[in-house]
């Protein structure tokens, strides 16, 4: 166990007494979003570890943490029993400890935190370093004993700020670490505009020791995070801009691949660094109180339930201080799910949301609790630590019997593990594998650099007649083993620790397992044709439309509406783009069109586009269209609206784009407040639809619904439009 400075011990133990409910309650725990509300008002970029001390920790980018301190801090460090509640602890660094290669005034964004051979690791972004002219960001590495520190700072970067103007171009790099199935450490770093990249890192996790590979195309993606799942590396990116107060569209995607330097693809085989920028959605904004939501972590709880957590923003109250100062981006986390092998949220949650179930003995007693039988003498808590002296091997057993389906968790340094009902699991140090007996021995190798005597996770699912059992370095999701087997026929229901030699034990837990979500939130239903408010484009353009700016290079032939892009914009001020419009029926409606646009691949063409526009004015719009944005090809679905004095733009974006694209914007009435909310989906063969997030219109605004080509005329492209189609709800 790590130990806590002496000052701290009478704050943990309160904490532990005040937040951790018994056993019996975790499964009635109830949590509301955002969970750092306690600790702090803002606090983005979450990065959240449990210690070996039981304990989760957070760190977070280098905001304020309170409204009028207008301090940032030093990566701040926030703690938690039981993932819901959290207090603020201390920074990681002072001015006297930062890295002294990074500039005066740099900032210290997007932590990453690992555990490695006894340490803990935490990466970050530094925006400006003294290494070159200046404007260059880089990625450090810092070790310390325990997540509290102290933390020390290497002397030099792990990866190097680039020189020039492309430093300055590219300046967040938002780290993440993984450990893959052969033991090998990687980091995966990078942003917007430079891409992101993946590289080897040494055993010890401080310093590249190869090159950089590609691992998606830039202008779309950022804070990345690997986890390996059933013999999967899924990459979460997110994508959007991720601070525009009420206009922010930050959202999480997913890729995967076989390998951790990818290629990364996503759920229709298209990959993350075609032109046409692929992404499986994962977290996108649902309408209600939160937008912006993205750059996550992800944690598993007692269950075995993955959690995703992230930030994200009220729209209501966007601004940590004045109107458009720090945008306000709280902690939250919701359940993360996999149906069909990929990753999903519901959305980000309001209202009372069933807790993670968080338990365990973390041996805090000087004696075994009472949970254990009475220990043979091999068995003795020292230092906050089960230990076992004897060289034979015996178990510690539970006063409690084993659930029928269970998820089994604990921490262990030496040979040690469980046994259930007549099977084992243990880490072997004399096999230098993780080894099960399950009516016959099987064992999977560990790497030849995994190190016995520093704490390891083992953790054992036991459902349906399988046994699945994975060792890692702190719970993360990146096993360096994991093996599957089918169980005996008759389980037995006893549960005991099991150790052979020298061997140290601490958070134990064996709960009932998380039942897995198999069915997909339900999409916007599709009601019939309303013809009368519908144009199939067969002949003149039909009855009902009217123009903003009309543009008459816009016409019907050959049974579609062509219309060349033009050399205009909303976005701002100069608002000199057509928009052609209808009134939409009242309630609940799908308006739908297939689009034609071939923008090319791979060249700079900003930013020529065509779509779909919910419009209630000039300012105040949500334009879903195909996209040309430096080298991508995307699907944006973006927002401009009037605050505080000023026009913000914001966008979400969608699934990759084709030259044929079947657009969708879903209308719905909030029954509560009246709102207006616009849902966009695309398809690429118009069967399959994806569907991304939402935008709110206020109630009474009456936004009218059309199409729109602008964004620039050079080299010439035409926009065609099949039909505009009308589904009542």
């Amino acid at each position: 166990m790590v130990r806590f400075p002496h000052k701290l011990l009478a704050s943990v133990v309160a904490l532990v007494a005040t937040l951790l409910p018994p056993a019996s309650a975790e499964s009635e725990r109830r949590y509301t979003n955002p969970v750092s509300a306690p600790a702090a008002d803002t606090f983005a970029d979450p990065a959240v570890i449990r210690g070996k001390d039981g304990f989760w920790y957070a760190f977070g980018t280098g905001d304020p943490l309170r409204r009028g301190d207008r301090v940032h801090r030093l990566l701040p460090i926030t703690r938690s029993a039981d993932l819901t509640r959290w207090e603020y602890v201390t920074d990681v660094f002072t001015q006297a400890s930062r890295p002294r290669w990074a500039a005066t005034g740099a900032g210290l964004w997007a932590p990453d935190v690992r555990y490695v051979d006894g340490r803990y690791l935490l990466y970050f972004t530094v925006t400006d370093t003294i290494m070159n002219e200046g404007g260059d960001a880089a990625v450090g590495v810092a070790t310390a004993p325990s997540p509290i520190g102290p933390w020390t700072a290497l002397d030099a970067p792990v990866v190097p700020p680039v020189p020039g103007d492309q430093g300055r171009f590219w300046s967040i790099l938002d780290p993440a670490m993984l450990t893959d199935a052969t033991g090998r450490r990687w980091l995966y770093y990078g942003s917007y505009y430079g891409g992101l990249f993946v590289v080897p890192l040494s055993d010890d996790g401080t310093r590249m020791t190869g090159s950089a590979t590609r691992i998606a195309i830039g202008d779309r993606y950022e804070g990345a995070y690997v986890v390996r799942k059933n013999g999967w590396y899924y990459l979460f990116v997110s994508s959007g801009n991720c601070c525009v107060g009420p206009a922010t569209g930050y959202s999480v995607f997913a890729g995967r691949s076989r390998t951790p330097t990818g290629p990364f693809v996503d759920r229709d085989g298209i990959s993350l660094l075609s032109s046409r920028v692929g992404g499986t959605p994962v977290l996108r904004q649902n309408g209600n109180r939160w937008i912006g939501v993205g750059h996550n972590s992800v944690v598993t709880d007692s269950a075995g339930q993955d959690w995703l957590v992230y930030h994200g923003i009220d729209r209501s109250d966007p601004y940590l201080d004045e109107p458009h100062g720090v945008t306000m981006r709280p902690m939250l986390i919701d359940r993360l799910d996999w149906i069909d092998e990929w990753p999903t949220v519901r959305g980000a949650s309001t209202g009372r949301q069933r807790a993670p179930v968080i338990s365990g003995d973390s041996f805090s007693r000087d004696t075994v609790s009472p949970g254990w039988r009475t220990p043979a003498p091999a068995w003795h808590v020292k230092g906050g630590v089960l230990r076992h002296s004897s060289p034979d091997t015996s178990r510690l057993r539970s006063t409690e019997s084993l659930p029928v389906n269970a998820f089994v968790e604990l921490d262990v340094i030496g040979s040690a593990g469980v046994s259930m009902g007549g099977v084992t699991v243990m880490l072997d140090r004399d096999a230098a594998a993780l080894v099960t007996d399950a009516h016959g021995i099987q064992r999977t190798p560990l790497p030849a650099n995994f190190r016995y005597d520093t704490w390891h996770s083992l953790t054992v699912t036991v459902r349906g007649g399988v046994l699945t059992a994975a060792v890692t370095d702190a719970r993360l999701g990146d096993p360096f083993a994991e093996q599957t087997r089918a169980l005996p026929e008759h389980l037995g229901d006893d549960f005991a620790i099991i150790a052979r030699g020298e061997a140290s034990v601490d958070n134990v837990s064996a709960e009932r397992a998380a039942q897995p979500v198999r069915r997909a939130e339900p999409e916007p239903r599709l009601g019939r044709l309303d013809r009368s408010a519908s144009d199939e484009f067969d002949g003149e353009l039909g009855a009902g439309w009217s123009w903003i700016r009309g543009d008459p290079a816009a016409i019907v032939r050959a049974g579609a509406l062509r219309w060349p892009t033009q050399a205009a914009d909303l976005v701002g001020a100069n608002n000199n783009a057509g928009v052609l419009l209808r009134e939409p029926p009242r309630g609940d409606y799908v308006v739908e069109t297939r689009l034609d646009l071939d923008l090319g691949e791979g060249s700079a063409r900003n930013f020529q586009q065509a779509g779909l526009i919910a419009y209630a004015n000039d300012d105040d719009f949500a334009r879903l269209s195909h996209v040309a944005i430096w080298n991508t090809r995307q699907l944006e679905f973006g927002r401009e609206l009037p605050h505080s004095g000023r026009l913000l733009y914001g966008q979400q974006t969608l699934t990759a784009p084709a030259p044929t694209t079947w657009l969708r914007l879903a209308h719905t009435v909030d029954p509560g407040s009246g709102e207006h909310r616009f849902r966009g989906g695309s398809s690429r063969d118009g069967e399959r639809w994806t569907w991304g997030g939402t935008w709110t219109f206020p109630a009474g605004s009456a936004p009218r619904v059309g199409l729109i080509a602008h964004g620039g005329n050079t080299p010439a492209v035409t926009a065609s439009f099949a039909y505009f189609h009308v589904h009542r709800g």
